[in-house]
């Protein structure tokens, strides 16, 4: 006992005190920093104020947008790819190849409804040539009839319904899961998927499916949409990576719109 105090309690305050100084000390420890090494052009002789640029983009969220992708590469590095590997190591070649023509099928309901929405009737007519041919003489999908015909796949959903109508992109948004999106076409694709799903879920409820099948049927498309993309995250090459994407994502939803 020291004044009263056990030698314990004293030993323990004094280590608290040691390494508080000791933390104090490091954290007050300069660090030593290579000289910086000014640029040898300034970047006001390749970006020119007023001038807009093709990397150009409304992006007022960058940040948080930065943020998700970040969780979007770390979710598909260490949850769905290793999901979509192991789907990929235990399913045959010709069983994958069925798997994806059968959503692939089913998912042109979308570009059916939408091309209908926009009075694009060629491309109305085709989808429907295809889902029929695909379904009926293709065995409700597995077989992809309408392309061995040279039958185009068409695509159309409600961001592009919406853009055809007028309605600008607005800010760029990154979606967690889901990836690059815009305003517009965020908004369109919880459209395409609250239809999509009630479309499909009364089909399976027609066919008085449970739904731990139901559930199982959402999760492989889930697996076999990853599968089909070959996109891989940070395999670009590019430091610049998010405003590649952000730039291409664009672009392409421009194009698609117009056409």
């Amino acid at each position: 006992m020291i004044n009263g105090v056990p030698r314990s309690a004293v030993a323990g305050m004094l280590m608290v005190l040691l390494v508080g100084f000791l933390g104090y000390g490091c954290a007050s420890t300069p660090v030593q920093k290579e000289p910086e090494i000014p640029p040898k052009r300034p970047v006001s002789e390749f970006v020119k104020k007023g001038v807009k640029y093709p990397i150009d983009a409304y992006d007022p969220w960058e940040g948080m947008n930065r943020r998700i992708y970040i969780f979007n590469a770390l979710f598909d590095q260490y949850v769905f790819l290793p999901i979509v590997r192991g789907y990929e190591f235990i399913t045959p070649d010709f069983t994958q190849k069925g798997v994806s023509n059968f959503y692939n099928n089913v998912h042109e309901i979308t570009t059916l409804i939408n091309s209908l929405l926009q009075f694009k009737m060629q491309k109305f007519g085709i989808t429907l040539s295809r889902i029929l041919l695909n379904t009926t003489i293709g065995a409700a999908g597995l077989l992809d009839v309408s392309t061995a015909l040279e039958i185009r796949k068409q695509n159309e959903d409600f961001g592009q319904t919406l853009g055809f109508y007028g309605m600008g992109p607005g800010p760029y948004l990154v979606l967690p899961v889901f990836g690059p999106s815009s305003l517009r076409d965020a908004g369109g694709l919880a459209v395409d998927v609250v239809s999509y799903s009630y479309i499909t879920g009364a089909v399976m409820d027609e066919a008085d499916l449970n739904w731990q099948i139901q559930l199982g049927v959402t999760v492989l498309d889930a697996i076999d949409t990853r599968h089909q993309q070959s996109f891989r995250y940070y395999a670009t090459g590019t430091p610049f990576e998010y405003e590649l994407i952000r730039m291409l994502y664009l672009r392409k939803r421009e194009f698609e719109v117009e056409h």
